[in-house]
């Protein structure tokens, strides 16, 4: 199972990014994804969720409005198109799936939010 996460980068405050998580090893279809994000010196928190169905979303409430998470099965990747971004929205971010009740993340890719 490998999960590689893409796109971060240095961005002013009002700016955007994508991110990618391109996944491999699993049947990428039949999973939901998670995006984290841990920021300086802080825990690792749960920022968006797809399911592998037709459920909806789930954001967390400081990024609702901002973020939005989607999946294209044909690719095996999760993108997280981030909008309006935030100083505080600044740290690592990584992606992450659960199989069989173990956990498997990326190594993160950084996004700094300054001007």
């Amino acid at each position: 199972v490998q999960l590689v996460e893409s796109g971060g980068g240095v961005v002013q405050p009002g700016g955007s990014l994508t991110l990618s998580c391109r996944t491999s090893g699993f049947d990428f279809s039949m999973f939901g994804i998670s995006w984290y994000h841990q920021a300086p010196g802080m825990g690792r928190e749960l920022v968006a969720f797809i399911s592998w169905g037709s459920g909806p979303p789930h954001y967390d409430d400081s990024v609702k409005g901002r973020f939005t998470i989607s999946r294209v099965n044909a690719e095996s990747t999760v993108y997280l198109q981030m909008n309006d971004l935030k100083p505080e929205d600044t740290g690592v971010y990584w992606c992450n799936v659960r199989l069989g009740g173990e956990d498997y993340w990326g190594k993160g890719t950084p996004v700094t939010v300054t001007s």
